[in-house]
């Protein structure tokens, strides 16, 4: 397979992929109010029927999963593409500059919801597949793609299907392609995400508020309960005090730790992003918090009368929310049970309750499989990727790497400033283009490395 010929199909197949994305952007698929998503299944399996894929639509007890394969005997290497149709919503309306489901050109970018999240994206594969089956006749790799319904509502259902299907899913390497490239326009590989717990604690007083001068020092201050309680959690520095909180974190390995340390990075820059008036740290240890190493963050924290003016009172509740983003191998129902049994020990008669877990991801940069797809992202962009080890937002890649025992591969292809979640949601032309280019290289590179004269070469799985 020439990568030359490649392009030019993709070249000479503009016009007809760019009308494909666009019919797609039309179809309303949002989740959380479950409107037009099985439509929008519908419609994917179609376009990937006309692309030569064989689909079904497969059943959840939420949103269908979209699930498709192109399969050779001779090939006995396998590929798992993983995406999601579904939608944020597209409040507010009037923020918008043109209508979110009806995809306008302007200035080189697609506008509307979905176009770089993730429509624009989980098409670049599909298209990728049509481009080789119609120049070759043939893929160099087996193809499987899995397409949620559900990502942008927590994927609820995403978990107990995928347990269900191992062996219809079974594959070599799993690859997504989600989220916006770098700034500077680099590509970007990410082979991992922080897991999360999500929890709630509430302290409880009076049976109801009392009068902070008639009742004051008499009905007890559950803020202050809640206040003495998190102090014994976490010191002023930020470190958690939890026994056994830090127990399990995998180290990065050297390989992990270069790369982190020759990342681009620019401490006045980020600071104006962040939004404060320093960051006073290099590279390797800024990108290792982020990461390499889990957090403890009060992202909620209520009680009493907060509004305008004065109400003196003893408030009668006091509630805290905190989300843990969670490093490698942390495992987030034993970093709970470790948070009641310190709660126990210190305010017993403060409740706890989980709102919400992921465990962590991470896939070796020394996977031979990686180095591949390494080699056709810089191939394709002619330029060398930025490579992070994990990224400090959560997803569930878990899935892939912990209950399929696959290695997960994150490439990014929408435009640094898509605005995915926002008004005005776009992919760049260009970037969409070149995502089909991508996709097509890392199938024709991973056939080559891995098949010849259709049978399977060893591949160094090893440890994700």
């Amino acid at each position: 397979m020439d990568f030359i010929e490649v392009k030019n199909r993709i070249e000479e197949n503009k016009e007809e992929y760019m009308e494909t994305f666009l019919s797609l952007l039309r179809q309303p698929s949002i989740s959380s109010t479950n409107y037009g998503i099985e439509d929008c299944a519908e419609l994917l399996k179609t376009i990937m029927e006309r692309a030569g894929i064989d689909v079904k639509v497969m059943p959840t007890d939420g949103s269908p999963v979209v699930y498709g394969e192109v399969i050779h005997p001779d090939n006995n290497f396998t590929i798992l593409f993983y995406g999601h149709y579904d939608v944020q919503p597209a409040d507010p309306l009037e923020s918008w500059i043109s209508p979110p489901f009806e995809p306008t050109i302007r200035n080189g970018r697609v506008y509307a919801r979905g176009a770089g999240d993730n429509k624009g994206q989980l098409l670049a594969h599909i298209l990728a597949v049509k481009t080789l089956l119609d120049t070759y006749g043939k893929l160099p790799i087996n193809v499987k793609f899995l397409y949620d319904g559900e990502e942008e509502n927590s994927s609820l259902n995403f978990e107990p299907f995928v347990r269900n299907n191992k062996t219809l899913l079974k594959a070599d390497v799993v690859y997504t392609a989600d989220g916006p490239m770098d700034p500077s326009g680099k590509p970007m590989v990410l082979l991992g995400n922080r897991g999360m717990l999500y929890i709630k604690m509430r302290a409880k007083g009076a049976s109801h508020d009392n009068h902070s001068g008639n009742k004051g020092g008499i009905a007890p201050n559950p803020a202050w309960k809640l206040i003495h309680l998190l102090n014994t959690m976490v010191t002023p520095e930020g470190k958690v005090l939890i026994d056994g909180f830090y127990d399990d974190i995998r180290k990065p390995t050297k390989e992990e730790s270069s790369i982190l340390r020759n990342l681009p990075f620019d401490p006045i820059e980020t600071a104006k992003v962040v939004g404060v008036d320093k960051i006073d740290l290099d590279a390797e240890t800024y990108y290792g918090r982020i990461a390499m190493q889990p957090t403890f963050n009060i992202n909620g924290l209520y009680s009493g009368y907060t509004e305008d003016g004065q109400k003196t009172i003893i408030p009668s509740t006091a509630t805290v929310t905190i989300d843990m983003r969670l490093a490698a191998d942390q495992n987030p129902e034993k970093i709970y049970s470790k948070i009641v049994e310190h709660i126990n020990v210190h305010a017993p008669d403060i409740e706890i309750e989980k709102m919400g877990s992921t465990k962590p991801s991470r896939t070796s940069v020394n996977l031979e499989v990686v180095q591949t797809i390494l080699g056709a992202v810089r191939d394709s962009y002619e330029q060398e990727p930025i490579i992070l080890p994990a990224i400090g937002a959560t997803m569930p890649g878990y899935v892939f790497t912990d209950i399929l025992a696959q290695p997960a591969v994150l490439v990014p292809y929408a435009n640094a400033d898509e605005d995915n979640h926002a008004p005005n949601e776009n992919m760049d032309i260009d970037c969409y283009y070149k995502g089909i280019q991508t996709s097509c290289k890392v199938l024709m590179d991973l056939g080559e490395k891995y098949t010849e004269n259709g049978t399977r070469r060893k591949i160094e799985i090893g440890k994700v």
